[in-house]
């Protein structure tokens, strides 16, 4: 009688996958992009001028804002479609790069097209990326 050399486990309803660890990198890149992205925010509304309170709080809001929601998209992003993943991506970097465009007070109009336009390069590259890489 002939068996299989190896038999598979038995991983029924009660197989759960192992939660992810928290890695420093996981925490630091997210940081990282939301203190580049608040202090260049702070940055174009400075226009050559002195520091002010609203300029500060305008890096930390923003900054804060774009490290929350890249560390969120970190955690969640292994578990979305690629498809999905890249428009995630695609959606995040059109808002960030639009509003820094709108501090510049140069229109709605400009800002949202340039915006529109980085966030499709960046969702094509992307889709490209996750999809060459898919297991």
């Amino acid at each position: 009688m002939v068996t299989h050399a190896a038999m598979p486990g038995r991983k029924g309803a009660r197989a759960h996958a192992r939660p992810r660890s928290l890695t420093p990198y996981a925490v630091a890149v997210p940081l990282a992009l939301g203190i580049i992205y608040g202090f260049y925010a702070a940055f174009i509304r400075r226009d050559g001028g002195p520091s002010t309170g609203g300029q500060v709080a305008l890096a930390l809001v923003s900054g804060a804002a774009v490290a929350v929601l890249c560390f969120a998209l970190g955690r969640i992003q292994r578990s979305l479609p690629h498809g999905l993943r890249a428009l995630a991506y695609g959606a995040l970097t059109a808002c960030a790069i639009g509003f820094l465009v709108s501090l510049t007070d140069t229109g709605v109009l400009r800002s949202t097209l340039l915006g529109l336009v980085v966030g499709v390069g960046v969702f094509l590259t992307t889709f490209y990326f996750f999809y060459s890489r898919e297991r």
